[in-house]
């Protein structure tokens, strides 16, 4: 089979390392069945072509695409732009695509959708979400429980649904919690590769980075570990089982 493309944006090497443990154990994969880049520390190859792969999976980083480009740093502007300039290969052909997090306002930003912080940015830890009506019937989320609980943490978020996407899972806190583009282009806000273990991992890596207040890091650790947060993995690991 291909193999499926995973590109990671975490500068941290733990968060990075732990974050790619846990897609291989949502999805089931081995390290030989995934491309694994750091686009911290490596470039993409050149001419890549993403219909050499199964799919393309894009974890979560601590930037933000709708930060002022005079702001971010040299980092920050080269893993986006690795990212972004996949996009017009990916919508073009349709090809199967799961963004996390950050790969929600990579996938909105591109298909000209607001993506900001006027609105919809979450604190570190367990969100309640719902199935939509045609998330109810999307082969990644069909049969799901329609409520079900989701590992969140952003300052950005999707302000209006871009043209031509569907809309799959919402929040009250935050209206676009999945959606998608074609048949096979998803994105989630949530992490659905996340477990308690990792948001721990997370919350005591960025705590000095604006999220929460650093006091609150313990509070927010007991609340991840009391958490029940299991479909979101789900979701992720259907996303596999349909395009492998």
């Amino acid at each position: 089979m291909k193999r499926f493309l995973i590109l990671q944006l975490r500068p941290e090497a733990d968060a990075s390392d732990a974050e790619y443990a846990s897609i291989l154990d949502k999805t089931g994969l081995t390290p030989e069945q995934t491309h694994r880049i750091r686009l911290d520390c490596e470039d993409l190859p050149k001419g890549l072509n993403v219909t050499d792969y199964a799919g393309v999976i894009v974890g979560g980083g601590p930037g933000c695409v709708s930060d002022d480009p005079a702001t971010k740093s040299e980092l920050d502007t080269k893993i986006e732009n690795a990212v972004m300039g996949l996009m017009p290969q990916i919508t073009a052909q349709d090809h199967p695509f799961m963004g996390c997090c950050y790969g929600l306002g990579v996938l909105a930003a591109h298909l000209g959708g607001d993506v900001s912080k006027a609105k919809f940015g979450e604190p570190v830890g367990p969100s309640a979400c719902h199935l939509t009506e045609d998330g109810a019937a999307d082969p990644l989320t069909a049969g799901l429980s329609p409520k079900f609980d989701a590992f969140v943490g952003h300052k950005e978020a999707v302000q209006t649904l871009p043209d031509g996407c569907v809309h799959l899972v919402a929040s009250d806190p935050c209206p676009f919690q999945m959606i998608r583009w074609g048949q096979n282009v998803y994105a989630t806000q949530f992490h659905p590769e996340a477990d308690a273990k990792d948001f721990e991992q997370r919350i005591n890596i960025y705590k000095h980075h604006g999220y929460f207040p650093p006091e609150d890091a313990q509070r927010l650790i007991d609340i991840c570990n009391a958490a029940d947060v299991t479909q979101p993995g789900e979701i992720l690991r259907r996303f596999v089982e349909r395009y492998r």
